[in-house]
Parts: C-alpha cells; structure tokens; sequence
C-alpha cells in the first residue's frame, strides 16, 4: 500500500512541500519523513477516508513540526501561521466554484439574500433596506438560505473538516453535479 502510495503521489507531495520550504535538500528531507509516517500510521487510515486528503494533512503537519522545531523562530512563525490558514483556504478556493451555481439554483428570495450578503459583503441591516423587508425578514431569508445551500452542498458532496470544524478537503458524491469540479 505504501509503495503505491508513493508511486501515486510522492511527486504531489514534494512539489506541496517544496512551495512551503526553500531548500531543495530539506524538502527531500521531509518527504523522507512524511512517507515514514505514512508507513508507521497506515493501519489509521480508515476504510473510506479519502486518501488523498490524509496524505497531505500529514505532509501538512510534517512541516508545521519543522517550523515549530527551527531556529529562527520569528520567521518561521509567519510561514507556520500561513501554513495552519492554508488547510481553510485549500478546500475553500476549491469549493468555491460551486458555491456560487448552486445558490443561484435557490428560490429568488433566498438566492438574492445570500448573493447580496454573503458575497457581496451587505451587513443584514444594509440587506434589509436594500430589498425594502424588515431586519427580521432580511435575518431570516438569509438563515433560509444558508441551510438550503447547506443541503445542497451536503447532497452533492461529502466534506472532511479538521478538529476546529474548518472544511479542509471535500469528495464529490454522485456524478450527477455539474457543479464541482474533480480532484
């Protein structure tokens, strides 16, 4: 399993790695160390988890720990922060191409709230002057909204969240939505 692993994605992961550390030599290194890891925890991946997303949550940490473990602490501060946002951004940036289809396939009011809110940065307050209904119907259409897209992401995909609940990697379920693109 493990030399298939290797054959499948050794190339993905030294390219993931060698964008996060500037030596080439190191990024070796690490790989070395991730696919150690890999060897050691491979009978915790459990049947059904996504492969491809535990193997980068472990090339993910393997460099955390390298920061966290290097001499020049204030440098390696900013590149370990940056590196803990990356889980979030990843999925997102992915995912985001089909938020957007998928809330314009909401009811209109629904739809409108949520384009108007959630992507185009209108507070519920200024959302409710716009579209000329009260707060509590603003707040609502927008509460409405979020569980129906909610819904329909659940429907078409199956997400893989970290310990703070953040989305950090997502599996489309059924072949029948146009809306995500493939891994």
């Amino acid at each position: 399993m493990v030399e298939h692993i290797w054959r499948t994605y050794h190339k993905q992961l030294l390219s993931f790695i060698r964008k996060r550390v500037s030596d080439s030599a190191l990024a070796d290194d690490l790989l070395q160390e991730v696919f150690i890891k890999i060897h050691n925890n491979i009978d915790t991946l459990h049947e059904g988890k996504k492969v491809k997303a535990w193997l980068f949550q472990i090339t993910r940490n393997t460099i955390i720990d390298h920061y966290r473990r290097c001499e020049h602490h204030e440098e390696s501060e900013i590149q370990l922060l940056e590196l803990e946002d990356e889980n979030d951004a990843n999925a997102m940036t992915d995912i985001q191409s089909c938020i957007v289809p998928m809330i314009k396939s909401l009811p209109e009011d629904y739809r409108d709230a949520l384009l108007l809110s959630e992507l185009n940065g209108l507070s519920q307050k200024e959302l409710s002057e716009k579209l000329q209904i009260s707060y509590s119907a603003a707040k609502s259409r927008v509460q409405r909204g979020r569980n129906l897209l909610k819904e329909a992401l659940s429907r078409c995909c199956s997400f893989q969240k970290d310990s703070k609940g953040r989305i950090i990697d997502y599996e489309k379920k059924i072949s029948s939505c146009d809306n995500c693109r493939e891994n």
